[in-house]
């Protein structure tokens, strides 16, 4: 595979998710006039935005929307895209990447990695000049995947299981394929430092696989890969319990009543499930070695856009209930 594969893919990512950033940055901060079509983007926005108890549906409308509770496609979608990379990149990786490091490797060089690798959270876009250098690359890919899979698993059973989504709850069409485009997107960005590669030469392994080979070059990545996989759990876990409590809420399936959530984090903001998605996002960035554009772009537009909705959930609860904890902020505790 030459070496123009992946910058090729990364960049293509990085327009990509560049282009969802400056959409979002420039309806929420640019004073675009009404004539212009300011107010129109923005009502749009907010439309795409919306979902649930804070989508406003009139007659003229409800076509171009479906039921909340498709939700469920993007993470079944998410599960099938994400599992299919992770098994490719895996399957690559322990084929033509083990051992993780040769026994004739300098010292110094197997240091440098254990602690993360000197060039392994940089914002260069060119294949790695050193042998260990790639294959740690590639294993880092691994382990971002498997965090990935980790989440989209769960938020596949959530969206079943835990949330009892309202009769009445809808979203637009709009948002809906954002959805689908976003849940091929996001698993393609963390994969797309070792994609190409891993696609041309990609076969299943044997049928008598040596699991050390299989699972250990993962144990040996460095220090940020570790750092990375914390501050995700933590996110995932916070996330966890605040989806708990908003799936508990409704306590008829029927109902559209809604209730104003307490504990976790709810104690501190509105969404703090948004908070926590972006905590994790982070975390995927300090686990990947930061060396992709693409995952920083997916991490800011991710902030951006979580924020975004965070903000019109805020602003819903406080009209909502006029005994709303006024000390709450929408999305960052005592800054958003």
């Amino acid at each position: 595979m030459e070496s123009g594969g992946w910058p090729t893919l990364d960049r293509l990512l990085c327009l990509a998710w560049l282009a969802a950033i400056l959409l979002i940055a420039a309806t929420i901060a640019l004073p675009i006039p009404a004539a212009a079509g300011g107010r129109v983007v923005r009502r749009w926005l907010c439309t795409i935005a919306s979902r649930g108890k804070t989508f406003r549906s009139s007659s003229s409308k409800a076509r171009f929307t479906v039921p909340q509770k498709f939700f469920l496609h993007f993470y079944v979608e998410g599960v099938v895209v994400t599992t299919s990379l992770l098994f490719a990149t895996w399957f690559y990786a322990y084929m033509k990447m083990t051992p993780l490091v040769l026994e004739s490797s300098s010292s110094s060089t197997i240091d440098n990695h254990h602690v993360g690798g000197s060039s392994s959270f940089s914002m260069a876009n060119a294949w790695p000049s050193h042998p260990v250098e790639h294959k740690y690359r590639v294993w880092r890919t691994v382990f971002v995947l498997i965090l990935m899979e980790i989440q989209v698993l769960r938020r596949m059973y959530e969206s079943k299981y835990v949330f009892h989504y309202s009769p009445t709850a809808r979203m637009h069409i709009a948002s809906y394929l954002v959805g689908w485009l976003y849940y091929v997107a996001a698993p393609l960005t963390l994969a797309s430092p070792c994609l190409p590669e891993a696609m041309s030469q990609a076969r299943i392994p044997d049928l008598v696989i040596d699991l050390s080979h299989l699972v250990m070059p993962l144990l040996k990545l460095g220090w940020c890969q570790w750092i990375g996989m914390a501050i995700f759990v933590w996110g995932w876990l916070h996330q966890f319990r605040c989806h708990a409590i908003l799936g508990s809420l409704r306590e008829h399936k029927n109902s559209d009543e809604y209730v104003i959530p307490c504990g976790d984090w709810f104690s501190y903001v509105s969404c703090p499930h948004y908070l926590a998605e972006i905590v994790m996002y982070f975390g995927l960035l300090i686990a990947s070695g930061g060396s992709s554009s693409s995952v920083w772009f997916l991490l800011i537009f991710v902030t951006l856009n979580l924020s975004f909705s965070a903000i019109q959930t805020h602003k819903w609860y406080l009209q909502k209930f006029e005994d709303y904890p006024f000390s709450r902020y929408a999305i960052v505790p005592y800054i958003c």
